[in-house]
């Protein structure tokens, strides 16, 4: 087993959440369109006990996105420095949450009286991304809009991780290459590959990298993950956990490598443990996975397990 885990150092976990907490909900990437899954995922928040309050321009829109730039960092801003705000929860993914990262720095927000969860997946990868550069931890997780249509399981993992309590390993389909610890930092492919070359990069020394997509064509997937291999960044991370890359089959009567080919072809020979298939990613089931925190990949027995 790789170790050293004496040079790794989790993230700051926010206080665990528990009922009766306020909750905010904000809209920082694309338009809002699944009025009626949104209200689900809303009220499984409150049918636990949560205070969620919806700011009254969540069905902003202004092109593709939740209403104009500003408007989104604001509701970002104002929920960050909330005192009584212990939680964000983000209506849905899309397009977006990069732009309002320009010009943005956690560190201005530092009045906040404390650090507070950050929960959502797809483009509100780059969110989660950039609060880990600030240290502390956030939640790639459902969204609003996507919460109700999880299972079971995956619903009560999102409230155990956000409430303190410990998560189940994943299992998936090891590649081989050993056993490795790192701090675990997942995210969507296509979102985290236009955050290269950006401040919004974490530092990949360590890291146990965790990637999903959804309808990226396999010639898609092989251009970013060539991409990764020739800006060097994927010989600093420890180890890659492959989640579900939903709908990326190739069209009809076009050749074309599978998905899972260019995945084996792009990454299999980087020398590092590796597992796939497993259950986090756009399309049910998407198990929660905090960001920054110590992670244990075994390559051998296809399994990711939070801890060393």
């Amino acid at each position: 087993m790789q170790s050293n885990t004496q040079n790794l150092k989790s993230k700051i976990l926010p206080p665990p959440l528990k009922p009766g907490d306020l909750l905010r909900v904000i809209a920082p990437s694309g338009a809002l369109r699944e009025f009626e899954a949104f209200q689900k995922g809303v009220e499984i928040w409150r049918a636990r006990g949560y205070r969620v309050e919806i700011p009254p321009e969540i069905e902003d829109k202004w092109g593709y996105l939740a209403g104009k730039d500003e408007y989104r960092r604001d509701q970002l801003a104002t929920a960050w420095k909330e005192p009584e705000c212990r939680g964000i929860l983000c209506a849905r993914g899309g397009f977006g949450s990069t732009r309002i990262l320009e010009d943005w720095t956690w560190h201005d927000l530092e009045n906040s009286t404390l650090s507070k969860w950050l929960i959502g997946f797809s483009d509100i990868t780059a969110l989660l991304w950039s609060l880990y550069t600030a240290g502390i931890s956030g939640v790639h997780g459902p969204v609003l809009t996507t919460l109700a249509c999880e299972p079971d399981w995956s619903i009560q993992r999102l409230f155990d991780c956000v409430e303190g309590r410990p998560l189940a390993a994943l299992k998936g389909c090891g590649w081989g290459g050993g056993v490795v610890n790192g701090i675990l930092l997942p995210g969507n492919l296509t979102v985290a590959t236009h955050l290269l070359g950006t401040p919004m990069l974490p530092d990949m020394d360590g890291v146990i990298l965790a990637l999903e997509d959804v309808t990226e064509v396999p010639y898609r997937i092989d251009r970013m993950l060539t991409q990764w291999r020739m800006s060097g960044v994927l010989l600093k991370v420890r180890g890659i956990a492959l989640g579900s890359f939903s709908r990326c089959e190739a069209p009809p009567n076009v050749p074309s490598f599978s998905v899972e080919e260019v995945l084996r072809d792009r990454l299999g020979d980087l020398n590092i443990p590796i597992v796939s298939n497993l259950p986090f990613g756009h399309e049910a089931p998407n198990a929660a996975l905090p960001v920054g925190v110590l992670a244990t990949l075994d390559a051998e027995q296809g399994i990711l397990s939070l801890g060393n």
